[in-house]
């Protein structure tokens, strides 16, 4: 019997699976913490999670998750540092940008975590400054499927990371973000944190970026890199070539 309880991982990046193998696709990563469901276990190995943060499902070692003890202690915020420690059954564990810190010391199975020390972004701080700077922490990190760190990240994690300082949880994967938000009718009315996404040929949204103004967007291509953007898409501004097509413009603020 799969259990209901909320199980988080005990590593810094645990790697989500499309299937249960090593070898298979990594199609995201979740971050010391983060509370997910069991839905399924495989040879008492590979869980089958549903992160509770944006619903995505994949495989996750089973040794990298354990069970969340004492589910009433709340996140206090999202670390908002670049490099930041945290403390695991008595030692040290770096944590990434956007790792959630908690209220108070939690215990996971056999676990004691406690994120004393780690700063959050502060509340006060104006939405659109938050989204700008934190997008700007990432400026120049590799691009990697299915990454959510300053060690790798995709176009649609790097999206959904920099949102969730904003207090935002955006859906995992660009086709999915575009489905929310408010359109946007023009490229000369984007605001800074405007998310901008791109189609394929046969009209598939496969990419997605942050506008910085009505014509730079930040976004992750090969790296997390600021860009020039017209009403038709992406131009790279080392090449000069254009290398996205323009779909739609999506608000998420007031």
């Amino acid at each position: 019997m799969i259990s209901e309880r909320i199980y988080i991982p005990v590593v810094a990046v645990c790697p989500v699976r499309a299937a249960a193998d090593h070898r298979n696709e990594m199609t995201s990563q979740l971050l010391l913490g983060e509370q997910v469901h069991i839905l399924d276990e495989i040879n008492n190995e590979w869980l089958f999670i549903r992160s509770l943060h944006d619903g995505y499902e994949g495989w996750c070692q089973k040794i990298q998750l354990a069970p969340l003890t004492d589910e009433a202690v709340s996140i206090r915020g999202y670390f908002s540092g670049m490099a930041g420690i945290a403390n695991v059954n008595g030692q040290p564990m770096p944590v990434f940008l956007g790792t959630p810190v908690y209220e108070a010391p939690i215990i996971a199975g056999a676990y004691s975590i406690s994120f004393e020390g780690l700063s959050i972004t502060p509340s006060a701080a104006h939405i659109r400054t938050i989204l700008h700077q934190h997008a700007l922490e990432y400026l120049n990190t590799s691009y990697l499927w299915g990454g959510r760190t300053t060690a790798g990240i995709d176009c649609s994690g790097f999206a959904q990371m920099v949102y969730r300082h904003a207090g935002i949880h955006l859906l995992r994967d660009a086709y999915l973000q575009a489905t929310d938000g408010m359109a946007v009718g023009f490229l000369q009315e984007a605001k800074c944190g405007d998310l901008a996404f791109f189609e394929e040929d046969d009209g598939r949204i496969t990419h997605v970026g942050i506008l910085l103004n009505d014509h730079e967007i930040i976004h992750a291509s090969g790296k997390v890199r600021i860009d020039s953007i017209d009403h038709a898409g992406i131009i790279n501004r080392d090449t000069g070539k254009r290398t996205h097509k323009l779909r739609i413009i999506k608000r998420y603020l007031d």
